[in-house]
């Protein structure tokens, strides 16, 4: 199977799932996106090619150039499509039970090799294609925007300071998940998950995710010899 890459520019009123958003058009976007999931899982991006899909999905090959401008198009799409999907983060009563709950669940996606294998092809997607990178930027900024409500929720209860940013501390809490599973390369746990979401709502605790100018530390006058 070659890596087709090289691929006709697409046109002006051929963006992915443009078209109609419902009856075939929809039935043949997901049937792309599926094709191209399993490419990914199965094969990486380096190995995934417009025939592949072709083939798989059952669309002709023609169709997925007009319409997806190429293999980038593709995995964009995708990506986009698992975008749209309804899911919303963790509401306990807590900051801190929502951290967890947030954290655990990130652990837990990644632990099952059968889930993990489709984010891990699109992580790994994003290193070797601008277009993905970008999608895949868009895709968790959406995931982050969407768990601010947690810090939002907690800020009215009172829990932690009103200025907090809401972003910046989620991001805090999954940050050590994530640098254990791309970068390290080290077993995540359900104890690793409370001890990041625990150790983000300590630093929340304590101003650091404030938006407020922090105060500088002025220098010690130095006694006179």
């Amino acid at each position: 199977m070659t890596n087709e890459r090289a691929s006709p520019p697409a046109g002006p009123d051929s963006a992915p799932g443009s078209r109609r958003p419902g009856g075939r058009t929809a039935r043949t976007r997901a049937a792309v996106r599926d094709a191209v999931l399993t490419g990914l899982t199965e094969h990486g991006y380096p190995g995934l090619s417009v025939e592949y899909v072709a083939e798989r999905s059952g669309v002709h090959k023609t169709t997925l150039y007009r319409r997806w401008g190429g293999l980038e198009g593709l995995v964009v799409d995708a990506l986009d499509l698992a975008g749209e999907d309804s899911w919303k983060p963790p509401e306990t009563g807590s900051l801190r039970d929502d951290l967890r709950a947030l954290t655990r669940e990130t652990a837990a996606s990644f632990a099952d090799p059968a889930a993990a294998a489709a984010p891990r092809a699109f992580i790994a997607a994003a290193f070797q294609s601008a277009k993905a990178a970008d999608a895949l930027h868009a895709f968790y900024a959406e995931r982050f925007r969407r768990c601010e409500s947690v810090v939002l929720r907690a800020v009215e209860r009172g829990e932690i300071p009103r200025s907090t940013d809401a972003g910046a501390l989620v991001r805090a809490a999954t940050a050590p998940l994530f640098l254990r599973l791309f970068v390290t390369r080290e077993p995540v746990d359900e104890a690793l998950a409370d001890q990041s979401a625990d150790g983000a709502l300590a630093a929340a605790l304590a101003g650091v995710f404030t938006t407020q100018p922090k105060p500088q530390l002025q220098p010690e006058p130095q006694p006179q010899l």
